[in-house]
């Protein structure tokens, strides 16, 4: 039981925060958790097995890139990988990081703790052109990050042209793009020959918590950020996870051979709870157009509701969602990329991320649509009440 709600009756719309994994890649777990438990530094054959098994999954994670294994570099999340790119590189390089004011705090923390210039956006969570020029113009730019989907509204990235726009104004400056959230939508293989770095997290696509990758381009030169053993040649030390490198890998390669499909599903479902929610409840946003975001997302603000009550109502009949990004929901944070889009603050203070994915069915919706919007009109009648006495 969760709380008060069954499992059978739990409507989980909160996939950009996490997702369920993968049949395949608890599959491919298993033995890796049982007997085949070797480090795969060691010399004997137990070790040699365990060996072999992280070099397949190192080559299926780079096939789903379209880039050598050897660019390929093991983390404990996404977060180490996107701090192990910006460190890195500043580490190797120094100079200057540049990144979006919309980027997940594991990139822009450490970005703005490091003197770095953080670039504007427009109301739909895009980079200006304008003020990337400007920020590279300032000089001795040594890297610059983009997230390639925006983790709470859904944005796409045009990183090609960001990218050739960093190429043009700064040649020698390393791209770096947090593709954490893209892993289902996008091509990943066709966002690699415009990126020098790229971040991805298992649990966003079907693979277990506790494992991410970094794609550092050959011929670029980090610094590790945790050092040791020297394993991932000398760029992150620390006995590999071959449970959940493995389990990783056979989520991605899933999610690669079914992401057209998947999008065509979701894109469908996802379209028929906001226009239900829009419908039914009125006084209903829209964060991001649809045409500028990833199939999955659907975040919305609601008039005259406080976030904060709402995902609590919500909760008490089983449907998940959240705020903000899953790190910052739990405080309740403002959230930092409504702001950096223009936002309305009364506004912002009603939005909730929806997130559909590979185990959304119809009868999620369904059931969303059913609860929903009777939960809206009952917290904004007690707000009216509430508003009306003071």
């Amino acid at each position: 039981m969760l709380g008060s709600v069954s499992a059978m009756d739990l409507t989980y719309l909160d996939h950009a925060a996490t997702t369920p994994m993968r049949a395949e890649a608890v599959e491919a777990m298993l033995p890796f958790l049982t007997h085949r438990f070797a480090n795969p530094s060691g010399s004997h054959r137990a070790a040699r097995d365990a060996r072999l098994a992280l070099d397949e999954a190192r080559d299926v994670v780079a096939d789903c890139l379209g880039v050598s294994p050897g660019e390929i570099v093991f983390t404990g999340g996404g977060t180490e990988a996107d701090n192990t790119a910006i460190v890195g590189v500043l580490g190797r390089r120094g100079g200057i990081p540049v990144c979006s004011a919309v980027e997940h705090h594991a990139v822009l923390n450490v970005v703005e703790g490091r003197g770095g210039r953080v670039v504007p956006v427009d109301a739909a969570g895009r980079v200006r052109f304008d003020a990337l020029d400007e920020a590279l113009a300032g000089g001795d730019v040594s890297v610059v990050s983009v997230m390639a989907v925006n983790n709470e509204v859904g944005t796409i990235q045009p990183l090609a042209e960001l990218s050739a726009a960093v190429r043009a104004s700064s040649p020698g400056t390393l791209v770096h793009t947090d593709a954490v959230q893209a892993a289902c939508w996008l091509d990943l293989a066709a966002l690699s020959p415009h990126v020098d770095l790229m971040s991805l997290s298992g649990h966003k696509f079907g693979g277990p918590k506790g494992v991410g990758v970094l794609r550092v381009r050959n011929g670029v030169a980090i610094s590790a950020l945790l050092e040791g053993g020297g394993q991932e040649r000398d760029r992150r030390s620390g006995t590999h996870n071959v449970a959940g490198i493995v389990a990783c890998a056979a989520a991605l390669r899933a999610t690669t051979n079914e992401r057209q499909t998947l999008n065509r599903r979701l894109r469908s479902q996802r379209d028929r709870l906001v226009d239900g929610l829009v419908a039914d409840c009125g006084g209903v946003r829209e964060t991001v157009e649809r045409a500028a975001k990833v199939a999955g997302s659907a975040h919305l603000c609601f008039e005259s509701c406080e976030s904060e009550e709402l995902l609590f109502a919500l909760d008490e009949v089983g449907i998940c969602a959240s705020a903000a990004s899953a790190c910052a929901s739990g405080a309740m944070e403002p959230s930092h990329v409504l702001a950096a889009m223009g936002v309305d603050r009364g506004l912002a203070r009603g939005a909730i991320r929806f997130s559909l994915g590979a185990a959304t069915t119809d009868a999620d919706i369904d059931r969303a649509l059913s609860l929903i919007p009777s939960i809206v009109e009952r917290l904004r009648t007690r707000r009216a009440a509430w508003v009306a006495t003071r």
